[in-house]
């Protein structure tokens, strides 16, 4: 019994829409193909792959409308109750190729950014239809560095979460560093070694690109920075004074230069005779006696 008849139009037009896809199938795979050998840089040769399934695919759609293009209207009123139908069940999968679109034409983020999406943290490494894969940084692992872990985020999440980006703006971002030292201590000599070694370590070149930067940026946006330099603030606390060290840092380097300040504090704290790091302690007083006992934790 024979069930196709290739005289038929619409069995041929079937068998010609399923020769399309694997034709511009296997014309992707070699381009693809011939990409992964002639391109070295990395970014440029992931790039050049995503255009090429994205043209890829177009391509495939606008050939097999074509193709069906004269049917009956039967068929294009049975495709419309298809879609609508496709449309309340795929809502989901709709809702991930629109946020797509949107990140292909506004471009909140690019490959290679480090970006904090529904909560979660890490550098952009694949933007595809459905979803965005992110090398994620943080968690458990202190000082924004990387866990090792790749995480998908369906692309539908920019409609309803909060998206932050690192690196996109004037590419820098401000860290914060707390000291404490004793009433006791000279806190104005402290003060004046942190701002000091801030001053060493914030690099100048990182605070002229952010410069320039925000000042391309305040064509667009109502941003405005009026110190770029390093500066420390003083707050009273339970133990001691707190000297709080505020300075630009570029978002790859944070840890490693808390690192070395952390460090250079601790070496030129150590050469000062009246300079002494405080920590929570508690007094009991016994009658005529005064017994300092000092608490095992941290304030």
């Amino acid at each position: 019994m024979n069930y196709f008849d290739f005289n038929d139009p619409f069995v041929q037009k079937i068998l010609i829409s399923v020769g399309v896809v694997l034709l511009t199938y296997l014309i992707a795979i070699w381009i693809i193909r011939l990409i992964n050998k002639k391109i070295e840089d990395y970014k440029h040769r992931h790039q050049a792959r995503r255009y090429t399934y994205y043209l890829s695919t177009l391509l495939t759609i606008i050939i097999i409308i074509i193709i069906w293009a004269d049917q009956s209207e039967a068929i294009t009123t049975y495709i419309g109750f298809l879609s609508a139908g496709l449309a309340l069940a795929l809502h989901q999968v709709l809702l991930n190729i629109a946020g797509w679109l949107l990140l292909i034409l506004r471009r909140p983020f690019d490959l290679g950014d480090r970006i904090e999406w529904d909560e979660i943290r890490g550098d952009v490494i694949d933007i595809r239809v459905f979803y965005t894969t992110l090398l994620e940084v943080g968690n458990w692992v202190e000082g924004d560095q990387s866990t090792g872990r790749m995480v998908t985020i369906p692309n539908s999440s920019i409609f309803s979460d909060p998206l932050f980006n690192y690196t996109k703006g004037f590419g820098s971002i401000w860290n914060e560093l707390r000291f404490k030292v004793t009433y006791e201590s000279d806190w104005e000599k402290a003060r004046e070694i942190i701002l000091d070694i801030g001053y060493q370590r914030s690099k100048e070149e990182v605070q002229s690109a952010a410069k320039k930067k925000i000042d391309k940026m305040s064509k667009s946006y109502m941003i405005k920075y009026g110190k770029l330099t390093p500066i420390t603030y003083i707050d009273i606390k339970e133990s001691g004074v707190q000297i709080t060290l505020r300075y630009l840092t570029s978002v790859r380097q944070r840890r490693m230069i808390e690192n070395n300040i952390y460090e250079e504090v601790l070496k030129a704290f150590s050469d000062e005779t009246n300079i002494e790091f405080a920590y929570p302690t508690s007094r009991v007083y016994r009658r005529n006696e005064e017994i300092c006992m000092v608490d095992n934790f941290e304030g």
